[in-house]
């Protein structure tokens, strides 16, 4: 998840370094730049989405610092990870650029009940952390490992089927709200004789369904409709990558997943495409990632601890809770949810819930 300092290592003591930090919105860029051959900070405003000016920019400053100083200065340049994505970080690179995407959650921010927040203000302190970083400060803030082109694409169909799950979800809370308004509960609009139902609905005092309503429900269940193909396409695809996966001659890490039981084709492919697709440095980057880490409060004689993080990949960490229940459900014998029953015994609630947690953490190092 993280980069480690080593990748300004060479310049961290150097005084030929151009630090650029971007504070990126819909409106404008405000560009925050420290140059060696000046003592302030310098505030340049762009276009917004316009990689070109940015890179115009750079070549400027480059042009007049070698010009001052005689020595072809180096570029590292930040901004916080967020709307935009990853393509600017890829252009940057593209033309020699050091450039790093920031977690913007890492941040130290001021804890008056006031803070004065604007985008000169988040610029300049995105290019202090930026440039602390470089020094070898790595707890300053965290950099994200931007994904390739390729593995961020191989993330969109699970990504995709999340996003119309949670249409399919409000169309049919929808549509449900709209009956109860008329004494109506027992209408389920995913049943296959939906449409028949609807002309035959009858509200709780006895009368038809209002023509207007009732033309408002059916443009609903055409919306409805058109999510439950878009699912079922996006699900095809996925089911049959997992079968040709499964049956593959060389083992990937989708095809292991398959042949473990409590892994179906969906949480193999979040945990194969959001997890294990990026290298870590140890066991706690990789619960760090997906915040499954502890949170302890302890300051003078208060000790407590706040559960998990709940940071980083959170449709991983929904994956991974799915499977530890999945796990003690239909691996009852395993030594992992014999330790769960041995842990948890007749409890429930919050006993119940953390435990659940650490069997998910185990099933994270485990894979």
């Amino acid at each position: 998840m993280f980069h480690s300092p080593s990748a300004d290592a060479s310049f961290s003591g150097s005084t030929h370094t151009i630090y650029l930090a971007l504070e990126l919105s819909r409106r404008s860029w405000l560009v925050a730049l420290h140059a060696p051959d000046a003592a302030k900070i310098e505030l340049h405003r762009l276009p917004a989405g316009d990689g070109q000016a940015v890179l115009e920019l750079l070549a400027r400053i480059q042009t007049r610092v070698e010009r001052r100083t005689g020595v072809s200065p180096h570029v590292s340049c930040c901004y916080e990870a967020g709307r935009d994505g990853f393509w600017l970080h890829r252009l940057l690179a593209a033309h020699g650029v050091s450039s790093h995407v920031m977690d913007p959650s890492s941040l130290q921010v001021d804890r008056r009940a006031r803070r004065a927040k604007t985008d000169r203000l988040d610029a300049q302190a995105l290019l202090r952390a930026l440039m602390a970083w470089s020094r070898g400060e790595p707890k300053v803030c965290s950099m994200v490992r931007p994904p390739s082109p390729d593995e961020e694409d191989a993330r969109r169909p699970s990504r995709e089927r999340a996003t119309l799950l949670q249409e399919r979800i409000r169309l049919v809370n929808r549509i449900q709200g709209l009956c109860a308004t008329q004494g109506i509960a027992d209408y389920e609009p995913l049943r296959s004789d939906r449409r028949p139902r609807l002309a035959q609905l009858i509200t709780g005092d006895g009368r038809p369904l209002p023509p207007r309503l009732s033309k408002e429900i059916a443009r609903q269940l055409d919306w409805l409709e058109l999510v439950l193909r878009q699912l079922a396409e996006v699900e095809t695809r996925r089911d049959a990558e997992a079968a040709a996966a499964a049956k593959a001659a060389s083992p990937s890490k989708l095809g292991a997943l398959l042949h473990v039981r409590s892994i179906g084709p969906e949480l193999a492919t979040v945990l194969a495409k959001e997890v294990f697709d990026r290298c870590f440095a140890s066991r706690r980057h990789v619960a760090s990632y997906v915040g499954l880490t502890p949170s302890p409060f302890a300051s003078g004689r208060r000790s407590r601890e706040q559960g998990i993080t709940k940071a980083g990949n959170a449709r991983a960490r929904k994956a991974l809770i799915e499977l530890a229940w999945l796990w003690v459900r239909n691996q009852p014998d395993s030594a992992l949810a014999v330790w769960f029953r041995s842990r948890v015994g007749s409890a429930t609630g919050r006993v119940r819930r953390i435990a659940i947690v650490a069997l998910a953490r185990k099933l994270l190092m485990a894979c």
